[in-house]
């Protein structure tokens, strides 16, 4: 029987596309809403979209903010562009 194998780790430039791909979305759904609301569509479809595009960015958000915490527990003693806990804290909060 063989051993399990761990999953691979995502690196720091899939965590980057993730993101961006995440922002493009909110920003294509963002643009719907926009277009929706100068057609004067319907309040319910606009709020629908609307909804959309808010849980799409705070996805990003918190993979932003996730991604941080990942990499202050890898490497706590790397000072550069470090973050400390409470200032990750602050940022989560701000998204929730």
């Amino acid at each position: 029987m063989s051993a399990p194998t761990e999953a691979p780790t995502e690196t720091a430039v899939d965590t980057q596309k993730k993101i961006l791909n995440r922002l493009r979305r909110a920003q294509g759904q963002l643009t719907s809403v926009i277009t929706a609301v100068e057609a004067g569509a319907e309040c319910r479809d606009v709020v629908t979209q609307l909804a959309a595009v808010s849980k799409a960015l705070d996805r990003a958000g918190f993979t932003i903010v996730s991604s941080a915490m990942k990499d202050c527990i890898s490497s706590p003693g790397d000072t550069t562009d470090s973050i400390t806990v409470d200032e990750l804290e602050k940022l989560f909060l701000t998204l929730a």
